[in-house]
């Protein structure tokens, strides 16, 4: 991943625009995460922790990171958390490249909803 990662405004525009019809405002890259995180364990709770919200930003970090090979999933534990596993090294690059990633991901997640 030495390449510069280059995110197509248009398409980004468009999640930032279905996810602010469904929740009220638009998505920073973390809310983004947030929202991946609680899709994918399927939790409503109206409280969480900070611990918890953090767990499950990494939830939507490593779904959107198993895109591209770097994470499996292993399975779900007994509350339904899924645990991932690393596949592949990821190369260190700046933050603008790490944002232009996960923006790039967090498209192709939405991209079957916009």
């Amino acid at each position: 991943m030495n390449t510069e990662v280059v995110v197509d405004r248009l398409k980004w525009a468009k999640t930032k625009e279905f996810i602010k019809q469904r929740f009220g405002q638009y998505p920073s890259v973390t809310s983004a995460l947030f929202l991946i995180g609680l899709q994918e364990i399927g939790l409503v709770h109206d409280e969480l922790s900070k611990e918890e919200k953090q767990e499950v930003m990494h939830v939507g970090v490593c779904t959107l990171l198993a895109q591209e090979g770097f994470y499996n999933l292993v399975g779900k534990d007994e509350d339904g958390w899924p645990h991932y596993e690393t596949t592949k090294k990821i190369d260190s690059v700046d933050i603008d490249n790490q944002e232009n990633l996960l923006k790039k991901l967090i498209i192709d997640y939405f991209e079957a909803y916009v």
